[in-house]
């Protein structure tokens, strides 16, 4: 019989894993092509995305130019408990891709074993030379290493590492969606302020008016018709009030825990002050949806599952790998750890399924249809990325027109309400000339700051909608 020269065979086997090396069984990645236009419909020209999420975008709340909101945006970054989950999230994806990385290199394993045994007395087969007590201590090192032909264990590790990196923009994408939201929440609630201020002023204005129709009825000039209708002027401005007081606390107590504190111990002294609306590129460079973190995450997924591709199909073809060990044993305690004791193995392993009912098959049409799913979940992604940029530049746009009629018709309904004032104290006409003066003064001033609102909040979701801030020498155009 002839012997077989396993380090030889070994020396073959490690060849021919070189000169395989480069094969991979995953397909070429081809993402799916998503329609696009040539300009934004509403406003300025733009290109299609591409994942470049490293580019900074830090502190683009600054814009806002308000240091409460830059105090509270450090102390998310510092306490928010849902950014600290995403960390966590990325980390556990990054460490499976360390143990996928851990498939690239051959594994080494130290095993002992010291025990005495008996042997059945009826165990075949039995004689007077097989001893039925006997002892046995081992102890070696043990080396396994595939050999990775057909691409499943790069694949494997090139799809970890793309899910790694889809977790890495994906942290980046919580990032930038609690940053938007606490920006969103602190404008809410200092336009809340501002109508509370207004409200607080209306109050005082139709309180005096209570007044003024008091002492009138009194000299026999005014009814008791014309106190009723202001005093109910009076209690209504009042309702509003702790209207606006419950709303700025339900967005008070929202800002308590994006920052990670209790709302039962938070506050924010109301402010007057109204916040900046920044400068928008109106003209805006094709960076800015590159920027997006979310494309980047669906973008990544897609190569993963493309790799995945790749590892599925490698089933078909049969697993090699490379074996060794060397140790010590014996079956005495004595002298165990000695030359004449010791003992090793070295030689190739193959192993194919020849007949599995289909599981392969089944495997490889699973992997084909994750990739579809992928490659769709792409493309909507950037389709809402761009919906999202034509809503919200369409909302500034109609908002800012809507905010400069509205504040003519706040001008206007001024002077209709100090013209109605001055009738009345003439005897010209009636309270409720009026009391429908006052409810369409005040009714278009809080729709003129409502509008004010409305624009900083759109602002902040087309900040967010462009992957959040812009560099430092974008050029930007007043609006």
């Amino acid at each position: 019989m002839q012997k077989v020269d396993f380090s030889r065979l070994c020396l073959l086997a490690l060849g021919l894993s070189l000169a395989l090396a480069g094969c991979s069984l995953a397909p070429p990645l081809q993402l799916p092509e998503v329609a696009t236009a040539a300009q934004y419909k509403e406003q300025a020209p733009w290109t299609a995305a591409a994942p470049a999420d490293r580019l900074p975008r830090e502190h683009w709340w600054t814009l806002y130019g308000d240091a409460e909101l830059d105090r509270l945006q450090q102390q998310l970054q510092a306490n928010s408990p849902d950014l600290a989950a995403a960390l966590a999230r990325y980390e556990q994806a990054r460490a499976y891709g360390d143990q996928l990385h851990s498939g690239l290199f051959p594994s080494l394993g130290l095993g002992g074993n010291a025990s005495r045994e008996r042997q059945s007395a009826t165990r075949p087969p039995t004689g007077s030379s097989s001893p039925r007590f006997f002892e046995s201590y081992d102890l070696g090192l043990q080396a396994a290493y595939e050999l990775d032909l057909w691409g499943r264990v790069r694949n494997s590790v090139a799809a970890g590492d793309h899910a790694t990196a889809a977790a890495a923009a994906d942290l980046e994408s919580a990032r930038l969606s609690l940053q938007a939201e606490l920006a969103d929440d602190y404008i809410v609630l200092r336009g809340l302020d501002q109508q509370g201020a207004l409200l607080a002023d209306t109050v005082t204005a139709y309180d005096k008016a209570v007044a003024l129709t008091q002492k009138r009825r009194d000299a026999g000039i005014a009814s008791g018709l014309d106190v009723a209708r202001a005093q109910t002027q009076l209690d209504m401005a009042r309702s509003q009030v702790a209207q606006n007081l419950a709303q700025r606390a339900v967005a008070e107590h929202a800002i308590a825990a994006l920052v990670g504190e209790s709302p039962s111990g938070f506050s924010l002294a109301a402010g007057s002050q109204p916040v900046r609306l920044p400068a928008i590129p109106l003209d805006l460079p094709s960076t800015l949806l590159q920027r997006r973190p979310d494309i980047a995450a669906a973008q990544r997924r897609t190569a993963a599952a493309n790799a995945s591709v790749g590892v599925a199909r490698a089933a078909w073809f049969p697993s090699i790998g490379l074996n060794a060990s060397f140790g010590y044993q014996s079956n005495q305690a004595g002298g165990w750890l000695s030359a004449p004791n010791a003992a090793w193995a070295i030689g190739p392993s193959l192993l194919l399924d020849l007949f599995d009912t289909g599981k392969r098959r089944a495997q490889v049409t699973q992997a084909r249809a994750a990739l579809d799913e992928a490659g769709a979940n792409y493309r909507g992604v950037v389709l809402g990325a761009f919906q999202q940029v034509e809503d919200n530049l369409a909302l500034l746009q109609h908002y800012k027109t809507a905010a400069e009629a509205e504040q003519s018709a706040v001008a206007s309904a001024r002077r209709s309400l100090d013209f109605a004032m001055t009738r009345y104290r003439e005897g010209a006409v009636s309270y409720l000339e009026v009391v429908q003066s006052q409810t369409s003064a005040l009714t278009a001033q809080r729709a003129a700051l409502d509008l004010d609102t409305r624009q900083l909040r759109a602002s902040v979701a087309l900040i967010r909608a462009l992957g959040g801030g812009w560099q430092a020498d974008t050029d930007l155009a007043a609006r």
